[in-house]
Formats: structure tokens, C-alpha cells, sequence
């Protein structure tokens, strides 16, 4: 048995579901609302999240229901990794597609859940729901650039 951790040892193609979906770090950035410019195809990222997002723990309240409730909710798969493009920088499904290392908060390096939160880099008790707001409005949400 390998005394590396698996997300150093494997592909993101050769990991069991319970591996892919431990690379999850809470962080909920991915339910933020996207806008992507037409001309250039940049990505800038709003404050606004899923209606069913819960952002006192930054977990999606419908998450087994999600690509029924919201049919362009996107459910990642390792076959997608060249895309992953329009992830948050600190995303590990990002990272490690991108050969990088996780950052030393992610909760598989720390052991501790609330790290990604105690880190400042989740939505935790942030933004918007997308049923608050009129789509209209989400321009004017922007919060950085992908």
C-alpha cells in the first residue's frame, strides 16, 4: 500500500466515487452564479448562488435531486477535467487536473472540515439566492474574474 495520499498516487479518472467526491471542499464556490462574455468567453463569477444552496454550511439542500431541480446544475465527472477551466483557482477537481498541489487548507490536507471556512474561501454566510434577484441584476454582482 502507498504511503502517498490516492489524490497524489491517482488520476482523477482512475479514483473510486467516494475519492472524487472527497476532493469536495465545502467551499460551495462552484453554486455561485457565472456570466460568461460573449466576445471573449472570460468568466466572472457573481455573488449570487443556488436558491437551493444552504449557505450557513455551504451544502446544496436538494443534492441528490439537483439536476432534476436545476437542469443546468453541473454535475462533475473526471471526463470533464480539461474543461474545468471555470473553477475557482482553489478548486481541487481544478488543481489537480491542472497537475497542482491541494493548498494546505483543503480539509483532505487538514483533516478539519471548517478549514475551507476558516480559510475565507468559501461562501459561508455570503451572497445571494438566485430567486431573490432578478437575473437582470446579476451583472452587477460580479465578484472576480475565473
Amino acid at each position: 500500500m502507498s504511503a502517498e495520499p490516492f489524490w497524489q498516487t491517482k488520476t482523477l479518472a482512475e479514483m473510486t466515487r467516494p475519492e472524487w467526491e472527497s476532493l469536495c471542499d465545502g467551499c460551495a464556490l462552484c453554486c455561485l452564479h457565472k456570466l460568461e462574455d460573449e466576445d471573449t468567453g472570460e468568466v466572472y463569477y457573481t455573488d449570487v448562488h443556488c436558491r437551493y444552496m444552504d449557505t450557513s454550511n455551504c451544502s446544496c439542500t436538494v443534492y441528490l435531486e439537483r439536476n432534476k431541480k436545476v437542469p443546468h446544475c453541473v454535475w462533475l465527472t473526471p471526463e470533464q477535467a480539461e474543461s474545468f477551466f471555470w473553477l475557482p483557482e482553489t478548486c481541487a477537481y481544478r488543481l489537480l487536473a491542472e497537475k497542482k498541489p491541494l493548498p494546505e487548507w483543503h480539509p483532505l490536507i487538514s483533516g478539519d472540515p471548517e478549514s475551507v471556512h476558516n480559510a475565507g474561501i468559501s461562501i459561508k454566510n455570503k451572497g445571494i439566492a438566485d430567486d431573490r434577484i432578478p437575473e437582470e441584476q446579476w451583472q452587477d454582482r460580479i465578484i472576480w474574474k475565473a
